[in-house]
């Protein structure tokens, strides 16, 4: 009998020490209740509590934590059906306000964030939900952080995970995505096109302003010999003129050739000439060309004779 209470009062003390003695784990806080009532928290460490007067309450893990997302439908805004799931991570930063301000931590967070996944995408198009990731993921963690600030939660980050639309939605998209490269390299074919007759037109342009000013300038030139030639044939005449007036009889026989020669030229030019005839007196009037070194010479000496007459004095 004896034994049987000595072995009552070392389990007593030993039950004693235990709830005197505590220490708390690093990354963990524990909350201290009397009688029921929270009262203070335990930091990671040892510590001594009043057995019966004090007890443990809640162990909160203080350390960033990680929670997976179940995959859920959701509709866009534009009444797309698409599987979407996530994760994410927080942390506890009040261990007081995580175990008594939400019954279920977990759940809880888990629960609003499902339900602002669903908010987010359906206030997007399909297209947008797809493309702008990391805009879902910034709006997510806006909200639930701001909800879950009572509960004295951090959280830190909202990574979508996977955002799959249905197969026949995937086929289709991946149509109109073919559909729109073929269009974009029909207008890139035709703005080639484009271009080229466009070169094309320049090119032409630029040859036609080169061909005119080409002919003009063939024109002017055209024209300006013709002057000088009329200038010839105009001082010829003068020269001519003035020998018949002095009573030289040669000057006028070669005014008569030329004029016989160039008749004779006009009628060997016709396409329809085969043979030309000449009358006997062609020969005569082609002997008088003769004279047109005579009428030269003439024209030599006077020029001489003027030059070395000397100057009249003057007054």
């Amino acid at each position: 009998m004896g034994s049987m209470v000595a072995l009552v009062v070392v389990v007593l003390v030993v039950i004693t020490i235990t709830r005197l003695v505590r220490i708390v784990p690093q990354g963990w806080e524990w909350t201290v209740e009397t009688f029921g009532k929270y009262t203070t928290t335990l930091s990671p460490g040892l510590h001594f509590l009043i057995p019966i007067y004090h007890a443990v309450g809640r162990k909160m893990n203080m350390m960033e934590q990680v929670l997976d997302v179940p995959s859920q439908d959701v509709i866009t805004k534009d009444n797309a059906v698409v599987r979407v799931d996530g994760v994410v991570f927080y942390q506890v930063l009040d261990a007081a306000k995580a175990a008594y301000e939400v019954a279920n931590l977990e759940r809880a967070a888990l629960a609003l964030i499902m339900t602002n996944i669903r908010t987010v995408l359906g206030s997007m198009d399909l297209d947008e939900s797809l493309s702008q990731r990391d805009a879902i993921n910034a709006k997510l963690l806006n909200v639930v952080d701001e909800a879950t600030h009572p509960w004295g939660v951090k959280v830190n980050r909202i990574e979508i995970k996977d955002i799959s639309p249905p197969r026949d939605l995937v086929d289709a998209m991946a149509r109109q995505m073919k559909a729109e490269r073929e269009k974009r390299a029909n207008i890139l074919d035709a703005e080639g096109f484009r271009q080229a007759a466009i070169l094309k037109a320049e090119g032409e342009k630029q040859s036609a302003i080169l061909s005119a000013e080409g002919k003009k300038e063939a024109a002017f030139r055209e024209a300006e010999a013709r002057e000088r030639l009329a200038e010839a044939e105009a001082k010829a005449t003068t020269m001519v003129s003035q020998a018949i007036v002095n009573g030289n009889v040669n000057a006028l026989n070669y005014f008569v050739a030329n004029n016989y020669v160039d008749a004779l030229k006009e009628m060997a030019k016709s396409p329809n000439q085969k043979t030309l005839l000449l009358p006997m007196e062609a020969t005569g009037i082609l002997g008088s060309l003769a004279g047109i070194a005579e009428l030269a010479r003439d024209a030599v000496s006077q020029q001489a004779a003027a030059r070395a007459q000397p100057p009249r004095p003057v007054g």
